[in-house]
């Protein structure tokens, strides 16, 4: 609903649609239940959307997805979503750095046992260990700051990225009201080696915590016991 009401601003601008109707389009809802209805009548989940809205709105309704193919909307979407998710995860990234930085500085000269294949090696210091999961997690960073900008993109081409029934004008003015940039170049969907950065990101990042966790794990065993979980009264 966000795509396709910055979508109608966009033509509003261009003097398509009345700007007396965006007054209305603006505040225009999406009702699940009724859409949930269509759904089964229809079996096609824009087509479904669209006549919710359309019941909620009214005449104005007209207005809603011209010019537009389903991709352009649904794709644009899940960019939203993804971006969302992005800057959900990068916060908790940078507090996890922030916080295995104080503990490695903490335990900055706190000595154990370094380990090649698990059998005792040199000395080291617990700080040190928590130093190269702080510095990992730096990398993580970066590659997910990476992943979002691959995927804070829109796709406002129509049917198969032609402009036919949408001039680019439109894809760039919708896109700059939804802070995403757009696709340089498009077909009927935004194309999908950004999803898929973006989810091997993802998993890379998994995996450096299951390491992380594993390791926490391994020396919190009894007969190691060098660090071990905090438990309170009850």
């Amino acid at each position: 609903l966000e795509v396709e009401i910055a979508v109608c601003d966009a033509w509003a601008e261009l003097g398509i649609i009345p700007r007396e109707a965006m007054l209305k389009i603006k505040m225009a809802q999406c009702n699940i239940k009724r859409m949930e209805e269509l759904l089964r009548e229809t079996h096609h989940d824009m087509t479904a959307f669209l006549g919710s809205v359309a019941d909620n709105l009214g005449e104005e309704s007209r207005f809603i997805h011209l010019g537009l193919t389903s991709s352009d909307v649904m794709d644009t979407a899940l960019s939203l979503q993804m971006v969302e998710a992005a800057d959900i995860l990068i916060q908790d990234i940078k507090e996890l750095i922030a916080i295995l930085a104080q503990q490695a500085m903490e335990h900055k000269y706190t000595p154990m046992i370094g380990r090649t294949h698990g059998i005792h090696a040199e000395p080291i210091t617990f700080g040190l260990k928590l130093a190269v999961w702080m510095e990992e997690m730096r990398r993580n960073l970066q590659r997910l700051t990476e992943a979002k900008r691959a995927i804070t993109v829109g796709k406002i081409s129509g049917a198969v990225g032609t402009y036919a029934t949408v001039p680019p004008e439109i894809e760039q003015k919708a896109c700059r009201k939804l802070g995403l940039a757009p696709a340089p170049i498009s077909n009927q969907i935004l194309q999908r080696d950004r999803h898929a950065q973006f989810t091997t990101t993802l998993a890379i990042i998994a995996s450096s915590l299951e390491k992380f966790t594993t390791e926490v794990r391994g020396l919190q065993k009894t007969e190691v016991g060098e660090v071990g979980e905090p438990f309170e009264a009850g």
